[in-house]
């Protein structure tokens, strides 16, 4: 049987294996999604958090055909000119003492599995400490170690890894009120889960420079070099999870550098495609390089085409006027939300850095309302806005995450919007 394009568009959905929603979406362009009304919504999760230029960036999309129309594909154990490029640039961006690039693997997922392998090799220990509400990928190692007991739910053997309690200092696990004069026990105190509840090999700490999936937790001045610190009078290697962070979504091409952290690897992908292409990566010290090829690599990594898309996307976002929009947009939003939102009786705080905010929702009562805010998030489409929300749905934090090309008046109306739907909501 043959169908033609509108009948299969019609009876598609009941073929697709998983949930998806009524709208069918048939455009975009830049931070706008379209769907098949002719209705324009500001995608403020940038699909995926992976459209760091928006739909259809010109640079990425001319970067793409040209590659196209030379080689789209070639196994990584060639040279390439747009591979080769794309690694160097990567390394230079790095904070300093970055020296490899590895591009053979075809996910965050895989980049975090690939990064872990490498620490391990390094140190011989075994290991891996990462934090609570900690989102690090979907493969059966990274949902294992991510700190949510419903990732693992449906797995039938978990990889051994200590999960410890984060920075978030306004729920604090240990009952702090605040992070001065605290000591950063939530760093201090790893030495006893280390002690009582690790195989005592520990080889390397991942965590992500702000949470991404687990709430937009920003941890406070000073955690990091504490963190380091720590690390490293223990032989302790730090992996800096940065598939949403990075690439200038906090307005520093990495969350390492906002932080003020040298990490011994930095993982990416998402944005690195700018609109929408395949590309992931580790960059590593030279004392973290030598995993064998056998030992991570996958056949769609070190893709010529996505790479061309990883060059275009390099060269756009490295320019500092580029950056500068992202930090003054992101200021923009940042302090009108706090401003308009932040009274209200059922917003406990909005926070984040760059263009990666959030605005958590509680009750009356101040306590976490995870119907509440996914409740927002449905009614947020109604007001042209894409919104998604922390922990699977489980959280209670609408994400803020535009395209990184957005504007001020772009800015101005994603606040209004948002204004509205609280208004009409609450």
């Amino acid at each position: 049987m043959t169908l033609d394009a509108l009948t299969a568009a019609r009876i598609g959905a009941d073929a697709v294996y998983y949930e998806v929603s009524k709208r069918q979406m048939v455009a975009g362009e830049g931070v706008y999604l379209i769907d098949e009304d002719g209705r324009s919504y500001i995608d403020c999760a940038s699909a995926t958090f992976n459209l760091s230029l928006g739909y259809g960036h010109p640079a990425v999309i001319a970067a793409m055909r040209a590659q196209a129309d030379r080689l789209v594909h070639v196994t990584s154990g060639f040279q390439t000119e747009v591979i080769n490029e794309l690694c160097a640039m990567l390394v230079e961006l790095a904070p300093a003492g970055m020296a490899r690039a590895h591009l053979k693997v075809a996910s965050g997922s895989g980049a975090n599995e690939g990064a872990i392998k490498m620490a391990q090799r390094a140190t011989g220990a075994r290991d891996v400490i990462t934090l609570f509400r900690s989102h690090h990928g979907q493969t059966a190692l990274t949902a294992s170690i991510s700190g949510n007991a419903f990732r693992r739910e449906a797995l039938v053997d978990s990889y051994p890894n200590l999960i410890v309690p984060d920075p978030y200092c306004r729920r604090c696990f240990y009952g702090k009120s605040s992070p001065d004069g605290c000591g950063f026990v939530c760093v201090d105190r790893i030495d006893q889960f280390i002690e009582f509840a690790s195989r005592g090999d520990v080889a390397a700490i991942m965590v992500e420079p702000i949470s991404g999936n687990g709430g937009n937790i920003v941890p406070p001045p000073g955690y990091f070099a504490t963190l380091q610190e720590f690390c490293a009078a223990r032989g302790i290697k730090i992996i800096m999870d940065e598939i949403q962070t990075g690439i200038g979504r906090t307005g520093y091409m990495f969350a390492a550098e906002y932080f003020g952290i040298t990490p011994d690897a930095i993982t990416v992908a998402k944005g690195l495609g700018g609109s929408g292409a395949q590309v992931a990566g580790i960059i590593t010290t030279e004392e973290m390089a030598g995993l064998p090829i056998n030992e991570h690599s996958f056949t769609y990594g070190s893709n010529l085409m996505a790479a061309a898309a990883g060059v275009a996307t390099l060269r756009t976002v490295s320019r500092p006027e580029f950056l500068e929009n992202v930090r003054l947009t992101g200021d923009y939003i940042l302090d009108r939300l706090r401003s308009t939102l932040g009274p209200h009786r059922n917003v406990f705080d909005v926070r984040g850095v760059g263009l990666m905010i959030g605005v958590e929702v509680v009750d009356d009562e101040g306590n976490p309302n995870a119907a509440l805010v996914n409740h927002l998030a449905a009614r947020a489409t109604e007001h042209g806005l894409i919104v998604r929300t922390s922990r699977y749905g489980r959280g209670n934090v609408l994400k803020i995450r535009p395209p990184l090309i957005l504007t001020l008046d772009e800015a101005d109306l994603v606040c209004s919007r948002f204004e509205a739907l609280f208004a009409e909501e609450l």
